[in-house]
């Protein structure tokens, strides 16, 4: 057994794992017990009515699918490609045939009526414990609710086309296991585990009367794995080996101040460029990257001076600074907002600064397009099941700068690429984001082009007939 003392104990993952609290310690022990009937039957008795989704659980795969009849469009594309047909078998893409071949012996054949065949979409940042959940309701430590709700968003997600998301910022391990095992519906997931940050960063969500720490006791925030604190360099690098210890593919550190944390400005900056460093080079030990949180030109510059792969948000960066990521070849995942449409209800501070990363969008994007910025889409949607579905909508927002066909790009085989840096600590080793041989199956069919009408994507519903993730069929309308 890993010894790390009483402190630190709950961030050993396993059977029986402690993490959070006695309830989901409790949970933890079921998805190894539990048969995935009993597991649903638990959770649908803790959730409040209308939480839960219905049953739509994959059918079980065969062993090989054709997709016949279909317009391709393969993820890298300007344009669809008519007659072709995709193989399937186990969770590869094992042909993409143009000549009409006869289906192999014992194939399940689906006819698509020459509708569009495209890869799944991928979220470049989603919070899958938080997107649907009220932060009020997260802040009074109910897991057994925040865990309910998150299942049937889980499956919500995957049914408006998402099958992959980075996720960055939730206690989201075992949610992931339930998922990637089938005890759960769910998109595939990129775990950054908790939001390193110093005291007073985005992330350090304590009370007033959880400062100063009482003999090193750790916050509620912390205890539950949504965010980690660290003031010094060696508890940096021990926060991010934490994270890098339960499975992350990538780690997020907190290089500023946020929108949904009122004590933290969008302007400040936390670490220091050396302590930024130190905890890159961790990551970099490991095998994979570390992704930046960081709005202000001062803050960007700092973390890409210290290494980093990749920034998020960057919505108040300026010209010298958008010159310095291109010229470094750093990653920006960045989000669309455009109005409160997009957010759920902020207050005080929060909506001061929420106007400002609206005021920001338009020249980020320019800054994009003017200095060829490797730019990843996300649509960051926090604490609304109201707003939640607004994740297609999110994407289309794109069209004010992009193409359809770009939009799509960015969606599939763009931010396909930013995930491949997490390297040997990928936990789906394979191609997403494209249809071609040797490809995952993560696909669908639209009722429709949505290189014509990007705003096919948000009502999937409606406009999409079959969502295919890991070779298994999700929804087959045909």
């Amino acid at each position: 057994m890993i010894r790390l003392g009483t402190k630190y104990q709950h961030l050993v993952h396993g059977t029986g794992c402690g993490c959070l609290s006695p309830v989901l310690e409790q949970a933890s022990r079921r998805l190894d017990e539990f048969s995935r009937r009993s597991f649903l039957a638990g959770l649908g008795a803790a959730a409040v009515t209308g939480i839960m989704p219905g049953p739509s659980f994959a059918q079980e795969p065969a062993s090989k699918i054709l997709l016949s009849k279909v317009r391709l469009f393969d993820g890298k594309s300007d344009t669809l490609r008519a007659g072709v047909q995709v193989l399937i078998e186990g969770n590869r893409i094992t042909s993409v045939d143009t000549t009409n071949s006869a289906p192999p012996s014992g194939a399940t054949v689906i006819d698509c009526g020459d509708r569009v065949l495209m890869p799944g979409m991928i979220d470049a940042h989603w919070h899958t414990l938080y997107a649907a959940v009220p932060l009020a309701v997260i802040a009074t430590g109910d897991p057994g609710f925040v865990f309910s709700a998150s299942t049937a968003e889980a499956e919500r997600t995957l049914m408006r086309g998402f099958t992959t998301v980075r996720d960055l910022g939730s206690p989201v391990f075992s949610f992931k296991q339930a998922i990637d095992s089938g005890v759960i519906p769910g998109p595939r997931i990129f775990p950054s585990g908790a939001m390193i940050t110093t005291s007073g960063g985005h992330g350090d969500l304590r009370m007033p009367s959880e400062i100063p720490p009482d003999s090193g006791r750790l916050s509620v925030s912390e205890l539950v794995g949504a965010s980690a604190i660290a003031d010094s360099i060696g508890d940096l690098k021990q926060r991010v080996r934490e994270q890098l210890l339960q499975g992350a593919s990538q780690v997020k550190i907190v290089g500023g101040g946020g929108v949904s944390s009122p004590r933290s400005p969008l302007d400040m900056s936390t670490f220091s460029e050396e302590e930024l460093r130190e905890a890159i080079d961790v990551a970099r030990d490991w095998n994979t990257y570390a992704t930046v949180h960081a709005y202000a030109p001062n803050t960007v510059q700092r973390a890409i001076a210290a290494g980093a792969a990749c920034i998020e948000h960057a919505h108040l960066m300026d010209e010298e600074t958008a010159r310095i990521m291109a010229d470094k070849e750093v990653w920006l995942s960045t989000q669309p907002f455009l109005s409160t449409e997009d957010v759920a209800p902020q207050a005080g501070p929060s909506a001061e600064r929420m106007h400002q990363v609206f005021a920001g969008t338009p020249r980020i994007y320019e800054l994009i397009r003017k200095h060829g910025i490797k730019a990843a889409w996300g649509s960051d949607v926090l604490f609304s099941p109201e707003i939640t579905p607004r994740q297609g909508i999110m994407l289309t927002h794109l069209t004010n700068w992009y193409t359809n066909a770009e939009t799509l790009r960015m969606a599939t085989s763009v931010n396909a690429e930013l995930l491949a840096l997490s390297n040997l600590r990928n936990p789906y080793p394979g191609k997403l984001g494209v249809i071609e041989e040797g490809a995952l199956a993560d696909m669908l069919v639209v009722d429709g082009n949505p290189l014509e009408d990007i705003r096919l994507i948000e009502d999937p519903g409606k406009n999409l007939a079959v969502i295919m993730k890991d070779g298994k069929v999700h929804k087959n309308t045909l």
